[in-house]
């Protein structure tokens, strides 16, 4: 609009040193009409000639347009020059305050930066990019990526690079034309599937759960698969889920940093979903036999299973008090610091009292069981001890 604004006053500028053409067309076909007419009255009467050849002179004149000042050419060339002026000025303005050389300057500059910068990505004994870097060499990948359309591991690459630098919609559009590009490859499935599980849109989100899902039902044993299975769940809030996608990795994996992590995701999980605060109520009540024959010392031991293994989760061990007798028992009591009562939302409790403070019940030892299905510290589970039939137990 502001070039076409500017072409209309230039055009304006140069037409104006002609604006008296019109009337000079006009005097010229007056003259003309003048010329015809005393012609036509040759063939009138002398005298009657002369009135008419007077009258005629009157028109004319009074047809004779009033007459202006007549601009010099000097200063109809200086209003032009003015104009030219103005428009260089009013465009070099415009120009200078819409320009972005220094973008295209420092695009360029990355573009011929980027294959050091992918030399350096790929070296495992060079210097990590820095932010910066990296920024530049996104900047150049892309512009490779236009000439290279179906490099998937550029693609790949680009992605990676939206990731580190917190650029979701660069991520995104890139790992999805990698996966595109090469949808038999798990891993380029997998890539595109974190990134829709860490979007903040619902359904990237659900789309992103069932390819980590169709990857976990392919490849059981891929533990990235699983890891981000479990991260989908916990950011959905499925806290259980995750927990136990978390747990049945920790049996795969060593002592390293991805064990590590995996801890403190469990943690945060059982923090977040108020698993922390879980414990169980038990309340021990001998039966009037254990009441008369049991010893002034012993040890009182309390665990919990699952209801499936006879492994204990939970394990309270006690010096023998006064009966009736109520405990509680929560995470501090398991066995395995990464298996607590997440686990044992229902199961058994078994008490065990033994006179030499062995944990296997012996001849002449006192037990008890009772099955739980919800945990309710105000409702604690109710254990009758008695003598155990057995050595068994």
């Amino acid at each position: 609009m502001v070039i076409a604004v500017l072409l209309a006053g230039v055009a304006a500028l140069v037409l104006y040193p002609w604006r008296d053409r019109d009337a000079l067309s006009r005097d010229a076909l007056n003259r003309t009409l003048y010329y015809s007419r005393l012609r036509e009255l040759n063939d009138e009467p002398p005298e009657a000639r002369e009135a008419l050849v007077v009258e005629l002179q009157h028109s004319l004149l009074a047809d004779i347009p009033e007459p202006r000042a007549q601009s010099t050419g000097h200063a109809g060339y200086g209003a032009l020059l003015a104009g030219v002026l103005l428009v260089v000025v009013v465009s070099g303005g415009l120009f200078m305050a819409t320009h972005s050389l220094k973008q295209v300057n420092a695009w360029q500059a990355a573009a011929r930066e980027t294959p050091s910068l992918m030399a350096r990505v790929m070296d495992p004994h060079a210097a990590p990019l820095t932010m910066d870097e990296l920024t530049r060499l996104g900047l150049g990948l892309r512009t490779r990526l236009q000439e290279e359309p179906r490099n998937a591991a550029g693609w790949a690459m680009l992605g990676r690079i939206g990731m580190v630098l917190n650029n979701a919609d660069t991520a995104t559009e890139a790992f999805k034309r990698a996966w595109q590009l090469n949808s038999q490859s798990t891993e380029a499935r997998l890539d595109y599937a974190e990134v829709l599980a860490r979007s903040a849109q619902p359904d990237d989100n659900r789309l992103g759960e069932q390819m980590l899902k169709a990857v976990a039902a392919q490849a059981p044993d891929n533990l990235r698969a699983q890891g981000l299975l479990a991260f989908s769940a916990f950011r959905q809030q499925r806290y259980p889920e995750a927990i136990a996608i978390w747990q049945s990795m920790l049996t795969r994996l060593l002592p390293d940093a991805r064990r590590a992590a995996v801890l403190r995701g469990i943690a945060q999980a059982r923090v977040d979903s108020g698993m922390d605060n879980a414990r169980l109520a038990v309340k021990i009540t001998l039966s009037p036999v254990s009441n008369k024959a049991l010893p002034d010392k012993g040890i009182l031991f309390v665990s919990v299973t699952d209801g499936v293994s006879g492994v204990p989760v939970l394990v309270k061990k006690l010096p023998l008090g006064h009966f009736p007798l109520t405990i509680m028992l929560d995470d501090a009591d398991a066995m395995l610091p990464e298996r607590g009562l997440e686990h044992v939302t229902q199961g058994i409790v078994k008490v065990h009292i033994s006179r030499d403070g062995n944990a296997a019940v012996q001849p002449g030892d006192w037990t008890g069981e009772r099955r739980f299905t919800t945990l309710n510290p105000a409702s604690p589970v109710d254990v009758l001890v008695a003598p155990s039939p057995s050595g068994a137990g």
